[in-house]
């Protein structure tokens, strides 16, 4: 028996697929376990028009023998003569499944052929773990079996010998361990269990396993007996090929759970189907919570990508937007341009249609539900509305028109409301949406100018979150309404005959004023009297496009200065009794007032105050 070589330009080559194709040992038990499959379904084809293939028993199934350092794989399927098999492993990247593909195209059974194989490299993944790989096989309709032998680079033998049935068996005599690598581990059960659930779950045929376990033994009270028994370690059918009207909500909940490991029932499934330019099913979860995770470093997003029930990566971030980054799920398609690894995609233009189909059907499903279950769609933005708004925002608002209807904030007119919402409600006199920024609905409520707005029978928007007036700044209007703060310096709801007044009265306090102004420096571009604080005596409010919430949120980012600092104005009312007294008292008085007002209007605005002991001792001091 005379060893020969690969019909490829030698060493090199294979050293490459066995050495750099490949980011991780584990992937050969996928690539084995595929192109078993592939075989299995060659037979199933011929089925179709043989009636006397029997495939009844069709399985592939995983041998473990740790003593003598093998792992099996063997499968029934159509097998390889001596001929195929030189051919198709004696000559890398030669792949048969590609051409069996090729070949049948046309032939309308093959839509129910998922054949996997493209490259027929996958094999050779196999010296990752193996210093000697053997092949047995034995082809439908052939007298005599085959055995394949190699270590490697150096070459390969083919001999004729014994097998019983049609069908391949693969062993691969494990390496021994390194100081770098564990080989160990592929001989265990746990290992293999775990490997063919994480990649070859949805294999259509049963992949079975001789599983030792412990059980009670029913003579001894306390003693276990070891049991043996072949298990079927894949699911085979996948939960998003069924139908959905087969499915009931606790199968989707328990996917959910086991697959992503979350002890709650998710907030909204959502399994769809397309077809078109690029063929896809999907299944995808919106979780009731964020992960514990979500805003570290550490998370990561991304859908769980499929080839025809294999799977390629276990996060694929290109699939989902950033501000649909808390969706877990999956997507199975026959349609990717894999590279030569089936570890990354080739090209991104086919998952470039996936995920613009994937973001239109979460937008429709969302505004499904925030029609259809207002409940519900509160309680998801309460856990992932702050996502939506930065997607408003980023990308220079590129996304802001898809997003715009699925936004809701809280409001004056209680509980949350939509821009739609709002805009149908607003009176035809109002040209602007009126919206405040604080720390919560309830603080924002107590604010000066929000008493004097709700007098006129406007409608607030509640923004609590640092993103939402950079947002809603981006988004600049919606239904040709504008958005307006209720605390910016030109901000008024006034009559032309109340400005007028109001004009007046802050040329008549000018010198007064203008001393409050000299005291409190650069901490104020101005003081000045005004009509828009109903019952309240002072507030802050900010001139310029640095609204003070902005302001807040801009000064904590790394190498903030003082250019992200808001332009203050204090308003002091006019109509308050403090008006009067501010008017009559003497300098010492006034700067006692004066500090005391700025302070107070600092606090109301959510701002820190350098000297709260001044504070408080100043006010003692007036008081007694």
């Amino acid at each position: 028996m005379r060893k020969k070589q690969f019909k490829a330009e030698s060493k090199k080559l294979l050293d490459m697929m066995i050495n750099s194709i490949y980011t991780h040992k584990e992937i050969f038990l996928r690539e084995l376990i595929s192109n078993a499959s592939d075989a299995t379904d060659k037979l199933y084809f011929k089925s179709l028009t043989d009636t006397s293939i029997d495939t009844s028993d069709l399985k592939i199934r995983i041998d473990l023998d740790k003593e003598n350092r093998t792992i099996t794989i063997s499968d029934n399927g159509i097998g390889m003569t001596a001929d195929e098999l030189e051919n198709n492993l004696g000559t890398i990247a030669k792949s048969d499944s590609l051409n069996f593909k090729k070949e049948n195209e046309d032939n309308e059974n093959m839509e129910n052929i998922e054949v996997i194989g493209q490259f027929g490299v996958g094999f050779y993944s196999s010296f990752m773990v193996a210093d000697r790989v053997e092949v047995v096989s034995k082809a439908l309709g052939a007298d005599t079996a085959s055995r394949w032998t190699s270590e490697g680079a150096d070459g390969y033998t083919v001999e004729e010998c014994e097998k019983d049935g049609v069908g391949t068996v693969i062993t691969l005599h494990i390496k021994e361990n390194t100081e770098n690598d564990d080989y160990d581990q592929f001989l265990e059960q746990y290992k293999i269990q775990e490997l063919v659930k994480k990649y070859s779950d949805y294999i259509r045929y049963p992949i079975v396993m001789e599983m030792t376990s412990q059980v009670p033994d029913p003579d001894n009270e306390g003693e276990y007996l070891t049991e043996i028994n072949d298990e079927v370690l894949n699911s085979q059918v996948p939960l998003w090929r069924k139908s959905k009207s087969e499915i009931k909500d606790d199968e989707y909940n328990e996917f959910y759970k086991q697959k992503f490991y979350d002890y709650n029932d998710p907030a909204l499934v959502i399994h769809s189907k397309t077809e078109g330019q690029a063929t896809f099913d999907a299944l995808m979860f919106i979780p009731k919570s964020a992960p514990f995770d979500f805003y570290s470093k550490e998370y990561e997003k991304g859908l769980q990508l499929y080839s025809n029930g294999v799977l390629i990566m276990d996060k694929c971030a290109d699939l989902l937007p950033d501000y649909f980054s808390f969706v877990k799920g999956l997507v199975d398609s026959a349609d990717l341009s894999l590279n030569i690894s089936r570890e990354i995609l080739q090209h991104d233009h086919q998952l470039k249609i996936i995920a613009k189909a994937i973001d239109k059907k979460l937008k429709s499903e969302l505004k499904k539900l925030l029609t259809k279950d207002r409940e519900k769609y509160e309680a998801f933005w309460e856990a992932f509305g702050v996502q939506l708004k930065w997607g408003v925002y980023a990308d220079y608002g590129m996304n802001k028109d898809g997003l715009k209807d699925l936004i809701i904030f809280k409001s004056s007119n209680g509980g949350y409301t939509t821009l739609k919402e709002y805009t149908e409600r607003m009176a035809d006199s109002q040209d602007n949406i009126y919206y405040a920024c604080g720390e919560s609905a309830e603080k924002i409520a107590l604010l000066p100018q929000c008493e004097a707005v709700k007098e006129k029978g406007y409608e607030l928007l509640y923004f609590t979150d640092d993103v939402d007036e950079f947002a809603i700044q981006m988004l600049m209007e919606y239904d040709g309404k504008h958005f307006a703060n209720i605390l910016k310096d030109d901000f008024d709801l006034s009559t032309d005959a109340e400005k007028e007044a109001i004009e007046k009265k802050n040329e008549d306090s000018k010198e007064w004023l203008g001393k409050m102004k000299d005291l409190l420096g650069d901490e104020v571009t101005a003081v000045k009297l005004t009509n828009k604080l109903g019952s309240h005596a002072v507030s802050l409010v900010a001139e310029g496009y640095v609204s003070l919430e902005m302001a807040k949120v801009l000064s904590q980012m790394p190498g903030a200065g003082n250019e992200m600092k808001a332009q203050l104005v204090l308003e002091i009312s006019s109509s308050h009794p403090i008006a009067n007294k501010l008017a009559s008292c003497d300098d010492e008085t006034l700067n006692k007032y004066t500090k005391i007002l700025y302070n107070q209007a600092r606090l109301i605005a959510g701002l820190s105050i350098d000297n709260p002991t001044e504070l408080a001792d100043s006010i003692a001091e007036l008081m007694v």
